[in-house]
């Protein structure tokens, strides 16, 4: 068979990439890596992703800044990652709502902006039950007192969110459902914006990851009554759980994890998968970070957290339709 010399001459040209596009691999990183957190700064997690970012920089040998992108509840962000170019120099910091946002962008009857098969798991980095906080002002002293209020004054105790369907939110609305209690949804931008909101007292409750939650309930501003786990939680030894306090499906985690173009060369996967399994298994500075943030580590990789992801999705994904549409 002959070839026109159009053909002759792309096929020399692609030929003449491959040595290119290995050398380009081998090199890798060759400048500053960014790490996406689809949230305004404060919230879970950033908590995960400044100290992760500090210790990738001693192992990559490159600066990895963390980027804040937020807006439609992580949407914006976490689609701005789905699309980057697949080099490995764009990474995402997410959390379990990324697999949310996609089915509630559906249930709104809009064209999601990104979906889960454009996105690579590479390793989670946290998992962590949420708290039930209000006020330290606030009159509730346990759960028992939240729940009772809630049923003698329907609609008109508010709590916080990072935004419609997000983790924060689904998490609320399990606590809702079980109780039979019917409680103001007040969504905000990020974690970080609705812990603000509560600390000033713009809200009266909180579903929080225990990290950004933690100072402030040592400090006194803050009282945790619940939490999330099947166990307690370090630092809050002294939370129940809800399944303890006669709620056996009220169960949730914000998880962090990271996240490429699913695109992405298999061998710079790999390159940020060892990186990061190096830096959580032996960057102190890390460790120490995340528990003093009450958030430790919390490390899975490879199948496993791709198996986890695509369950934990799956989970959610049920919850998010028993929502339904929020307006």
């Amino acid at each position: 068979m002959v070839l026109s010399r159009r053909k002759l001459v792309a096929a020399s040209g692609a030929a003449a990439l491959i040595p290119f596009a290995a050398r380009a691999q081998e090199n890798w990183p060759s400048r500053a890596v960014q790490m996406v957190v689809a949230f305004p700064p404060g919230g879970q997690a950033d908590v995960a992703a400044r100290p992760t970012a500090a210790a990738l920089e001693r192992v990559f040998g490159q600066a990895v800044p963390v980027v804040n992108r937020p807006g439609a509840g992580g949407i914006l962000g976490s689609a701005s990652v789905a699309r980057a170019a697949p080099d490995g120099y764009t990474a995402l910091m997410a959390l379990s709502s990324l697999g949310v946002l996609p089915e509630s962008e559906r249930i709104m009857g809009r064209t999601p902006a990104y979906d889960m098969d454009q996105l690579a798991p590479i390793a989670r980095i946290t998992a962590d039950p949420t708290v039930l906080v209000v006020p330290a002002s606030a009159p509730w002293r346990s759960l028992a007192d939240f729940v009772a209020a809630a049923k003698q004054q329907p609609g008109t105790i508010s709590y916080g969110s990072a935004g419609n369907y997000s983790t924060l939110h689904v998490a609320m609305a399990m606590l809702t459902g079980a109780a039979s209690i019917d409680l103001l949804h007040v969504p905000f931008q990020g974690g970080g914006p609705a812990l603000t909101a509560l600390l000033s007292g713009t809200v009266n409750a909180l579903a929080s990851g225990p990290g950004p939650a933690l100072p402030h309930v040592k400090e006194g501003r803050l009282r945790a009554l619940a939490c999330w786990g099947r166990q307690r939680i370090p630092g809050f030894e002294d939370v129940p759980t809800f399944m303890e306090l006669g709620y056996p499906d009220v169960e949730f985690y914000i998880w962090s994890g990271v996240f490429l173009p699913v695109a992405t060369p298999a061998p710079i996967q790999e390159r940020w998968r060892q990186a990061l399994q190096r830096v959580c298994a032996e960057d102190t500075a890390l460790q120490r970070a995340l528990e003093a943030a009450g958030s430790p580590l919390a490390y899975q990789d490879g199948e496993a957290f791709r198996n986890f992801v695509r369950e934990d999705t799956a989970r959610l994904t049920r919850a998010v339709q028993r929502i339904g549409r929020v307006e």
